[in-house]
């Protein structure tokens, strides 16, 4: 075996067990010795092929990130139906999440309980994604009627602020909820309905709630 190939190799090794490492626990919780016994890689060479625990988890965040990515535009999205769109883009998701259940819980651990010192990083793995995501949105946007007085632009930056927000509120019951199951699954479930009040409001007429 060439040397390039057995170096790929134990790379992937590495990475296989780490993503199981974080993909069932959290950052804190995650160990490089666990890493390295699931591995078989010692210690040194890990650290070889990454310079530190933060590399190892950022480099597993992004392949998770990535491979989301591409699945999500690998799938058909119907644009012109909004509601049915969003429940299409959201169904997508959770199939990925049942397909990759470790690359879930990684996904839900940068969101609502990110490691405060990789802020950025994570930040920055996330463009690409979120550049889908806002896309996506601009593509809904685009088959609707918008409100006298709000653009396409002010639109697509209340959906930023929105989403930031509503990973912020989780984030909060991140440090509170023991069972983080359910609170991935609150998030999801909640996701749907938030995104629908965003698009359509809260009240059925404005004329008719003010007479």
């Amino acid at each position: 075996m060439k040397q390039q190939e057995k170096t790929q190799r134990t790379r992937e090794r590495i990475l296989a067990a780490a993503v199981v490492e974080f993909g069932t626990k959290s950052y804190e919780a995650a160990s490089i010795n666990a890493i390295c016994a699931r591995s078989g890689v010692p210690k040194g060479l890990l650290y070889y092929h990454f310079p530190s625990k933060d590399a190892l988890y950022l480099y597993c965040a992004k392949t998770c990130y990535d491979q989301m990515t591409r699945y999500l535009k690998a799938r058909r999205i119907d644009a012109q139906d909004v509601q049915g769109s969003l429940e299409k883009l959201l169904e997508i998701r959770q199939t990925f999440f049942a397909e990759h259940p470790d690359y879930a819980n990684i996904f839900f651990h940068t969101v609502l309980q990110p490691p405060r010192h990789l802020l950025e990083e994570l930040r920055a793995i996330r463009e690409e994604f979120n550049a889908f995501y806002t896309q996506c949105y601009r593509g809904m946007l685009e088959h609707l009627s918008l409100r006298e007085g709000i653009t396409l632009d002010m639109a697509l930056e209340y959906f930023s602020i929105f989403t930031d927000a509503f990973n912020q509120y989780f984030q909060g019951k991140a440090r509170e909820e023991a069972d983080y199951g359910q609170l991935i699954a609150d998030h999801e479930g909640k996701l749907s309905v938030m995104l629908d009040i965003m698009l359509y409001g809260i009240v059925q007429d404005k004329m008719q709630e003010s007479r």
